[in-house]
């Protein structure tokens, strides 16, 4: 039996929008693991800089930039007790909404969503808003993530900010 991947003109916003509260939920829960196996071996996750957030990352800063291989590094770096940023982890709670499928191809989905991230940590409450893109793919289990970047409505962190933990 030969299994097909769906194409993209199958997929409904509400099938995107429950898959972004899922992988919110995973990263609130601190399931980090579970959360980068929802990225496609190839992907891109940037977080780029609050006064440049179009600028090219390979020629310009950004705050996160990472294929796969980074990520996975980031995220077994931010659960050692060495991690002194994350440890113990912040506790977070995302709201994502606003979700638009812009863009179909026959093989990807280009999203966007809007995003406030609360953090609680050492006494401190901080919230972040911002501007989610993503290109998803569909596969035959479910969707993945080929490219995420968000973009931070900020036009600076505060001088304690921190973004150690996931957005």
């Amino acid at each position: 039996m030969t299994t097909t991947t769906p194409r993209s003109a199958a997929v409904t916003r509400a099938q995107v929008e429950d898959f972004l509260f899922h992988e919110a939920a995973l990263l609130d829960d601190w399931r980090l693991e579970e959360w980068v196996e929802l990225f496609t071996l190839d992907c891109t996750y940037e977080v780029p800089a609050t006064d440049t957030p179009e600028a090219d990352p390979a020629t310009s800063w950004s705050l996160i930039h990472d294929r796969r291989t980074m990520l996975e590094q980031r995220i077994i770096r931010l659960k050692k007790p060495e991690a002194h940023a994350e440890y113990p982890h912040s506790q977070t709670s995302r709201i994502v909404g606003n979700v638009r499928i812009l863009h179909r191809t026959g093989e990807s989905l280009s999203v966007s969503a809007s995003f406030l991230v609360s953090r609680v940590k050492a006494g401190r409450f901080d919230q972040y808003a911002g501007r989610y893109s993503y290109e998803l793919v569909p596969e035959a289990s479910g969707l993945k993530i080929r490219r995420k970047k968000a973009v931070l409505t900020h036009d600076r962190l505060d001088p304690q900010g921190k973004i150690s933990f996931v957005l």
